[in-house]
């Protein structure tokens, strides 16, 4: 198909999908309109829930496949917001909207890509494009769940604005509640164990350990004591001391690890929310990166987190627009960013995917 052609395309796509409310768990209605889309263009589609996927017209189960995904959930538009969030306006080169940025932009012009190459037959990779729900709550029912239906996978390109440079490490998060536990007693006399004073150590440990190992990109492992909770009255002495902890993981160490290094170092009882945001990274060497390198891309580690913490492959996060955009008011992308995303990853894949 034909790029200038393409990219009309994504450019309606997007202004449609701006005007369709999709916050995380009701994107039922973007989900129709992105499997409409692919349909008007010849493609066989898959949906369960409100994911819809596609593979390329001639996969081939001997080759490796590459995943394309970005998601059409949206956070709610904060106060801040002077525009309809859900009225597309095209104004000085910026196309505004609740979600043009994130993660519009890169959804768009990823399927435009993948339709750009959906016919080809000499690919070394197989394709499947992946339009998913939830990626603003980390949703059980996004990504994550149609990772069995999509078949064994080999690498990944996760659509997020980047300024179209190469995040090629991100951070993981895990949740940790902890208690301290004491012995209730009269604030009075010398009775009772306070579980406050029991925590501080811990606390304290939490402030001020280091990971030996730091990320090239990433840098070290972060952890912050954010809530803390304990007492009931003023005069009684605390017996249990609930607090929670921020750790932003870095691929310096899989999850499993940081856990087993913090329960070694504290008393406190320590329980994971969850250990499903996994740091991600892809090696330098890959061909993906080495390709965006030669195109003269940047790489650098990201702080935030996105669906790259579903996939347990290598995965590079790249797409138009700028992070420092999302979830702001009056949210925009600017439209020859978009024109920028579709050319930049169709460059970015003929390196690799297309058989000279």
């Amino acid at each position: 198909m034909n790029k200038e052609y393409l990219f009309q395309e994504a450019l309606d796509l997007l202004q449609e999908l701006i005007s369709i409310p999709s916050f995380s768990r009701e994107e039922d209605k973007t989900a129709e309109v992105i499997a409409a889309f692919l349909e008007k263009h010849g493609v066989e589609i898959k949906r369960q829930g409100n994911n819809v996927w596609a593979y390329n017209k001639h996969f081939k189960p001997e080759r490796p496949t590459l995943l394309l995904n970005s998601h059409h959930d949206t956070v709610k538009p904060n106060t801040g917001y002077t525009r309809d969030p859900f009225a597309p306006a095209i104004e000085d080169g910026k196309l505004y909207g609740l979600g043009s940025n994130d993660a519009g932009g890169c959804l768009v012009s990823l399927l435009a890509t993948f339709l750009y190459f959906y016919e080809q037959e000499n690919l070394s990779y197989n394709l499947v494009m992946a339009a998913t729900a939830e990626e603003e709550i980390s949703g059980r029912n996004g990504l994550e769940s149609i990772l069995p239906e999509l078949g064994e996978l080999e690498v990944a390109i996760v659509g997020e604005p980047t300024l179209l440079h190469l995040a090629v490490a991100e951070k993981g998060l895990m949740v940790l509640d902890c208690v301290a536990e004491g012995r209730s007693g009269h604030a009075a006399r010398e009775e009772g164990l306070n579980a406050i004073y029991e925590a501080l150590p811990d606390i304290l440990w939490f402030r001020d350990y280091r990971f030996p190992k730091e990320s090239a990109y990433l840098g070290p492992i972060k952890m912050s004591v954010t809530v803390i909770q304990a007492g009931t009255q003023h005069n009684v002495v605390p017996d249990r001391c609930q607090y929670t902890v921020d750790v932003r993981l870095t691929d310096a160490y899989s999850m499993k690890e940081v856990l087993e290094i913090i329960r070694s170092n504290v008393k406190s009882q320590v329980t994971p929310r969850s250990m499903r945001l996994k740091p991600s990274s892809i090696p330098m060497e890959h061909p993906l990166v080495q390709a965006g390198i030669q195109m003269g891309r940047n790489t650098y580690g990201s702080p935030t987190t996105s669906d790259q913490a579903m996939l347990s492959i290598p995965s590079l996060k790249m797409g138009p627009g700028d992070s420092a955009r999302s979830h702001m008011a009056d949210e925009f992308i600017y439209v020859q960013e978009i024109e920028e995303g579709i050319n930049t990853y169709i460059a970015l894949l003929e390196k690799v995917i297309v058989k000279k």
